[in-house]
Order: C-alpha cells, then sequence, then structure tokens
C-alpha cells in the first residue's frame, strides 16, 4: 500500500514538472537539468501525504508542493559548488556548474527559488490567508534562521570537533526546516486543526533530524555508484558528523530513536498518518 500511495504522489508530481515550460537559453536549461535529475521527491510528498492526512485533497496544493522540489534543488545546486561541499557529481549526474559553470549554478539556483515563490503565490491554491501564512513560514524555513543559516554554520564548522547540540542544530536548519514547512504547508492549507498541524509539525522535525542523521551514515557505508556522488566526502571535509561523533552504532541508534519519535507524533492524526508512519520508515531504511 505504501508503494502504491508514494507512486501516485510521485505521478502527481512528474507531470505537474513535466508541464512546466522552459525556455532554450542556458539559464532555463541549466534550472531544467539539475530539478528533472532525479531525486526522491521527499518534500513535496511529505506535503501531499501531510494534506490527505487531515482530510484534503492534495491536488489541490500541488503548485505550492512543487515550489518545495525548486527550493531543494536550487540547495543542492549551490551545495554542490566549490566554494561549499565542492562535489563534482549529483544524483549519478555531472553537478550543475560541471555542465554549465559557476556563475551559470549560482544563477540557475537564484531562478529556481525565485520561481519557487512564484508557485507558492499561485492565485488558484487555497484560501488567502492561509497561503499568506505559509508563504511567510517557507520563507522563513529557507533563510537565515533555517536552511541557509545552517548551511552557514556546517561551512563554518568544517575542520572543528563539533558537539552533539551544535551538529543537531546544524541539521535542524539545514534540512529539517525545509522538511518541518513541507508537512506544515500541507496540513495548513487543507485546513488541519492546530492539534494536526502540531502533530505534523512534531512529526516532520524528528524525521528531518532522522533524515539528516541516515546521511551520515551513508556517507561512511553508502555505496557511491547507488549515492549517486563520492561516499566519504563528509570526512574529507572534516565535518564533525553523528557517526564521528557517536560511531556507526550508535549513529544508527539515535537514527531509531527519531523514526520512533517521528511515528509517535502521529498519534493525534489516527488512521489519517498510516502513509506518514511508513515514510519514516522509509527514511530509516533507505540506501540513497
Amino acid at each position: 500500500m505504501f508503494k502504491v500511495t508514494f507512486q501516485r504522489y510521485l505521478t502527481m508530481i512528474e507531470q505537474f514538472l513535466a508541464q512546466l515550460s522552459w525556455d532554450k537559453d542556458i539559464l532555463n536549461q541549466s534550472m531544467h537539468y539539475s530539478l528533472i535529475g532525479g531525486g526522491k521527491r521527499i518534500r513535496p510528498v511529505l506535503a501531499l501525504a501531510s494534506a490527505e492526512s487531515v482530510g484534503g485533497d492534495p491536488e489541490t496544493i500541488l503548485p505550492v508542493a512543487i515550489s518545495l522540489e525548486l527550493i531543494h534543488t536550487y540547495s543542492l545546486i549551490h551545495d554542490d559548488l566549490p566554494a561549499m561541499d565542492n562535489d563534482d557529481y549529483r544524483r549519478g549526474r555531472l553537478s550543475n556548474h560541471k555542465v554549465f559553470g559557476e556563475a551559470n549554478a549560482i544563477l540557475a539556483g537564484d531562478a529556481l527559488l525565485t520561481y519557487a515563490f512564484e508557485l507558492l503565490a499561485d492565485p488558484g491554491v487555497g484560501q488567502p490567508e492561509r497561503q499568506l501564512r505559509i508563504i511567510r513560514e517557507v520563507a522563513v524555513a529557507v533563510g537565515k534562521d533555517g536552511m541557509v543559516g545552517g548551511q552557514v554554520a556546517d561551512v563554518a564548522g568544517e575542520g572543528q570537533m563539533l558537539t552533539l547540540g551544535e551538529i543537531e542544530k546544524i541539521h535542524k536548519g539545514k534540512t529539517g526546516a525545509l522538511l518541518t514547512a513541507s508537512a506544515r504547508l500541507g496540513g495548513i492549507l487543507a485546513g488541519g486543526t492546530e492539534q494536526q498541524v502540531r502533530a505534523l509539525t512534531d512529526y516532520a522535525q524528528a524525521l528531518g533530524l532522522a533524515f539528516q542523521i541516515k546521511d551520515d551514515i551513508l556517507d561512511v557505508v553508502g555505496n557511491s555508484e547507488i549515492l549517486g556522488k563520492p561516499a566519504g566526502s563528509d570526512f574529507r571535509q572534516g565535518k564533525s558528523t553523528y557517526v564521528s561523533l557517536l560511531g556507526l552504532e550508535g549513529a544508527e541508534y539515535q537514527l531509531h530513536a527519531q523514526i520512533q519519535k517521528a511515528q509517535a507524533a502521529l498519534k493525534p492524526l489516527d488512521e489519517g498518518a498510516i502513509f506518514l508512519s511508513e515514510l519514516a520508515y522509509y527514511i530509516e531504511q533507505r540506501q540513497h
């Protein structure tokens, strides 16, 4: 049942992405290259599933769910740049800057972020007051107090021995903030109660931390061909991770604890949260 539902969401997402129009200039080519380059589409899937978990129709929030994938893609393009993680491969293909050059990669990321807010402001999505609320929440989640701030802290921490608390703070910003916004976006636009939105928030915060812990583990034990990028990049960049601090077994324990925390947070949603509970297990078991 999980695979069927997941595929239903993926089909909705890919069909919408296919409908977006792209000019033939280098900027549009660069944006399109990274956006359709594969990926798990976890953020839009999470938004659609969260909307459905509170009784909403996921089709009605599709444009804003897609905006989350645009934001995520922009962040990956910038993460791969020589000034950041300096990765030559992403999702099994050359990174954007290796194909289109650093300047075009930066501009493609900028354009994807801006395009995302165009979709977030789609006049056909939800009640205006709900839409205004989620636009602000997404802006906060991806800005200085969220994803960008987490990335800054991540870069600053290279070559230093960080504490577990410091690593967790980085992960909550760099990865967790947008995942949390994704779940809240779906719940709010679909008319969920404040209790339901709170449950989705607690779930996504634990899921976001679990997602990053799993990334730390895969960087050590993952297969580069499956990952789509070289394994061991955290070690080469001198980053403190859950594995470097706790060892592989300790990191796996923390991962499982966060998955259990995420699943426990879903209790107020009852049967509406079955897919979300299974999604947490999927995150724990993923290999890329």
